[in-house]
């Protein structure tokens, strides 16, 4: 069974242009946009050009680029295009959160949201990875979303540009002024299922001479795919978010079906082994609170166990609802023992305050309408 989740993960990243269709240049990396300038016979400089232009001023059309000979800029919008991601639609919780349903070139839509800070101006973008999820995580509303594919780079990368859009953020403003000071890697999907693009998005975003987000600001979230773990840290220096929700491998088989393939005891020698893990550095532990499921002072006790030689904060996250689930919200009460038991154990186990569930835009409750076409094909 896991075989096949791993083998559906590995899907075409997008439909091939159409005749005549032209490609959006947002998620091309230094060399690539090189290449095309060095084809167009152009000098090597004019790739930090246009890589200024796209990443750090955001600009929408070629005419905005004032420092690229109008030559220039009429080859290039006739093979290509600055396009982000359309809003198919977008809405507003009662509690500030955003969230944008997304409209890729092929129709497909997925889900990005803006979580803005209560207490300052600032705020985290969540950000998906894939249409729909391959791993079926029982308390998750993607999960009940078949994967229809992966997302690009640039679809990837224009989640992101479509919240600064949003939040006039352009040009890049300084770390200390950002509105979307921060990116999860928590939304639609698996990101190490999606690795390839992930890691080239997740490099664009950091480069220091466009977005320049700095790594410290992003945390990559995974339900436990072993083999990527060490691989992505090496890869990108972001932080990283374990999606654990059991201690034990019997009940995590059920809340997380990944488990089944890389059980508890692998997941955390893979944590381990992150790079640059170290008390500056912690490894964030997801936790959803479920109702007479996980959410026992044996559990809580466990945990601490299982956690006492990673450097780890651990999230709580009070379960969020959605159509159809069978499952409960632990109580409050419960919920604050919880985290008293681990604090007492010496961690940082604070609670999370449930944003945009209005919306349906909090954690575990993303999903669009998107399915997989008949006959589409995976890679193998």
């Amino acid at each position: 069974m896991l075989e096949a989740i791993e083998k559906q993960a590995l899907m075409t990243d997008a439909v091939p242009l159409a005749a005549g269709e032209k490609k959006s240049l947002i998620g091309l990396d230094r060399a690539e946009l090189g290449q095309i300038l060095k084809d167009m016979g152009e000098p090597a400089f004019r790739a930090k050009q246009l890589w200024h232009w796209l990443y750090w001023q955001g600009a929408k059309n070629f005419d905005a680029m004032h420092n690229v000979s109008a030559k220039l800029r009429e080859k290039l919008a006739e093979q290509y295009t600055l396009e982000r991601p359309s809003a198919f639609r977008f809405q507003e919780s009662s509690d500030g959160t955003l969230k944008w349903l997304l409209e890729y070139r092929d129709r497909n839509k997925a889900e990005t949201v803006y979580i803005p800070d209560v207490d300052e101006d600032r705020g985290a973008v969540c950000i998906s990875s894939q249409v729909g999820c391959t791993l079926s995580c029982s308390f998750c509303h993607t999960g009940t979303q078949n994967l229809v594919r992966n997302l690009t780079a640039g679809e990837i990368v224009g989640q992101f540009m479509v919240v600064r859009d949003q939040l006039n953020e352009w040009p890049t403003p300084t770390e200390t002024a950002r509105l979307a000071s921060n990116i999860v890697m928590m939304g639609m999907g698996e990101p190490l299922f999606n690795y390839d693009n992930v890691v080239k998005a997740l490099n664009i975003i950091t480069d220091g001479e466009g977005i320049a987000l700095s790594k410290r600001k992003i945390t990559l979230s995974t339900s436990g795919v072993v083999p990527r773990i060490p691989e992505v840290g090496a890869a990108t220096g972001v932080s990283l978010a374990i999606s654990l929700h059991a201690v034990r491998d019997e009940l995590r088989d059920v809340l997380v079906p990944l488990n089944r393939k890389y059980p508890i005891a692998e997941l955390l020698d893979a944590c381990r082994n992150y790079p640059g893990l170290s008390n500056a550095r912690r490894i964030t532990f997801e936790y959803v609170m479920i109702k007479d499921v996980n959410d026992s002072d044996a559990d809580a006790h466990e945990l601490a166990r299982l956690l006492k030689d990673i450097p780890s904060k651990i999230n709580l996250i009070p379960f969020n609802p959605w159509p159809g689930t069978n499952y409960e919200c632990s109580s409050g009460n419960r919920v604050q023992r919880f985290s008293d038991l681990l604090y007492g154990h010496g961690y940082s186990a604070p609670i999370r305050t449930p944003r945009g569930r209005d919306i349906l835009a909090a954690c575990g409750q993303l999903k669009s309408d998107s399915e997989r076409k008949a006959g589409q094909k995976v890679a193998l």
